[in-house]
């Protein structure tokens, strides 16, 4: 506690110092004198102003030269007589560069978060008094975005004072992690859709057989890998109430031990990718495209996109979403996601209009801003007919489907960002998607303790905090040995023992005892 009360108190000089000295050179000109707001022909110039945001791994925006320059910001600009400048965050090194960020106060006048208020890229900004609370902004201006945003959305927005300093982007369904299956391969193995985590190994068997690389396939930090942790409800990042404290589910009982060695055996007998531990997002999804996968967990609004492009290398492949295994509790799923997906703070040293820029995000919720960003441009990618209907022909080609994705998913700032209804009510499959979510995924899930604002006994200690679908570093370093059948099954004790010793202990008195006040913890339902 007291290195991260040193840590808020340094980061305050010197986020407080620098911002005063770079504010000139980081924030937009745009000023709140309506004089200056107009142009000589008394028409409003567009609103400037700056963002930051994570590239999430969108192809298109990592591929393309200048995204500034791009048609659909452009277009955009246009519509909501704006003029951003928009500075790209990598994904891969998000936390790292946005802590830089705001440590040298060159902070744009609009940051996105990856959640919260307590996302580790903050670096405790809020608590430093970097942004503004909005809410009497979004009284006077954003009525539409509190009407439409869940109360669960605001409430992961609102620090300890009550107030709001983010507009989220939300999930009205937490569950949105599939288990997909390539159903031509199941065909001709001739089994039934596997259920239990047994029935699954007899399926990865029978695609091995098949001559499938990766029958299953996973991805490094044990991210989108984790499907069978959650058959045995043993997600290793996951918290849960065990004889009367709150503790890591991998210290929950022996269902972890089960789970190390369903993927020990998975690992050994080549029903997982040989080197899924260091598997990055883009190799993952590239092996997936080749056709060199028969399961993988993903986000599953994004099946019939993969599919897409599976099939042009892959004619005769189809992919489903199908139920999660079902592990000896008679349950499965994935994780279940926060409410927020990424949030948009506002530097309060803005020069920018803050009341127009609320009204940006209040357009983000109006019904031109869905048809613009779910179908792009009237006769250039849809058309409309007397009685309203929209015709849009939904993309087939690689770049198509990444820029209808980009445009979607990326550059639509707020939205429920479950799935996109207009595009998949175009097709027969995706309205076969949409009872999919109705139906399998609002059905299964595995959800933990949450803690808001983190425990203060993880923030100091890196190696044992672990992040939001992924595991800390020393559980997973030793759980590999594990799975790579450098350790035995036994070792996960000195694993615990290790961890607890690292600060675990501490974490573990901290989140009973919030638990126990009811403060700063939701429990799940």
């Amino acid at each position: 506690m007291l290195k991260r009360t040193i840590l808020l108190i340094l980061f305050m000089f010197i986020a407080t110092g620098l911002i005063a000295c770079n504010n000139e050179e980081t924030s937009s000109p745009q000023t709140n004198d309506s004089e200056q707001n107009e142009n000589q022909d008394g028409l409003e110039e567009p609103l400037a102003f700056s963002i930051s945001m994570r590239t999430l791994a969108t192809e298109y925006v990592e591929n393309h030269p200048d995204i500034n320059e791009d048609k659909w910001v452009k277009e955009l600009e246009n519509l909501t007589n704006t003029d951003m400048t928009i500075n790209l965050v990598p994904h891969r090194e998000y936390v790292e560069k946005m802590t830089l960020m705001l440590a040298s106060g060159n902070i744009p006048d609009v940051v996105q978060s990856s959640g919260g208020l307590h996302g580790p890229e903050l670096a405790g900004a809020v608590e430093a008094g970097v942004f503004m609370p909005l809410d009497d902004l979004l009284q006077e201006h954003g009525q539409n975005l509190l009407k439409v945003i869940p109360q669960a959305a605001w409430d992961q927005v609102t620090y300890e004072d009550g107030k709001i300093y983010a507009i989220p982007d939300y999930l009205a369904n937490r569950s949105r992690r599939g288990m997909a299956i390539r159903m031509d391969l199941l065909e001709q193995t001739g089994l039934d859709i596997p259920k239990t985590t047994d029935e699954f190994l007899e399926v990865l068997r029978a695609f091995k057989e098949l001559g499938i690389e990766n029958p299953f396939q996973g991805r490094e930090q044990f991210k989108y890998a984790d499907t069978f942790f959650g058959a045995f409800d043993a997600l290793p990042y996951q918290w849960e109430l065990y004889e009367g404290e709150v503790v890591p589910k991998f210290m929950a009982g022996d269902k972890t031990l089960d789970a190390l060695a369903f993927y020990r055996t998975m690992y050994e007998e080549g029903l997982i990718h040989r080197e899924f531990l260091t598997t990055p997002q883009p190799e993952y999804r590239s092996n997936i495209i080749a056709g060199k996968s028969g399961m993988w967990s993903m986000n599953a609004e994004e099946v019939l996109a993969w599919e897409q492009e599976l099939q042009q290398n892959v004619p005769e492949a189809r992919v489903s979403i199908i139920p999660s295994p079902i592990g000896p509790d008679g349950q499965g799923g994935h994780y279940l996601y926060n409410s927020v997906t990424r949030s948009f703070l506002i530097n309060k040293d803005t020069k920018a209009d803050v009341e127009r820029l609320i009204q940006f995000f209040d357009w983000q919720v109006s019904e031109e801003a869905e048809t613009f960003f779910t179908f792009g441009l009237e006769g250039e990618n849809h058309t409309v007919e007397a009685n309203g209907d929209i015709n849009y022909d939904v993309p087939t080609d690689s770049n198509g489907i990444n820029e209808q994705r980009y445009r979607n998913y990326w550059l639509w700032l707020i939205r429920d960002a479950t799935f996109t209804r207009g595009v998949l009510e175009q097709t027969d499959e995706g309205l076969e998607l949409i009872e999919i979510f109705d139906g399998i995924l609002a059905e299964e899930g595995r959800d933990s303790f949450h803690f808001d604002p983190p425990l203060d006994s993880l923030q100091t200690n890196p190696d044992i905090r672990p992040g939001s679908d992924t595991p800390a570093d020393i559980w997973m370093t030793g759980a590999a040995r594990i799975i790579l059948g450098q350790q035995p099954l036994e070792y996960h004790d000195q694993i615990v023992e290790d961890w607890l010793n690292r600060g675990g202990r501490e974490a573990i008195e901290e989140a009973t005892q919030r638990y126990k006040d009811g403060v700063g913890v939701q429990v799940p339902e």
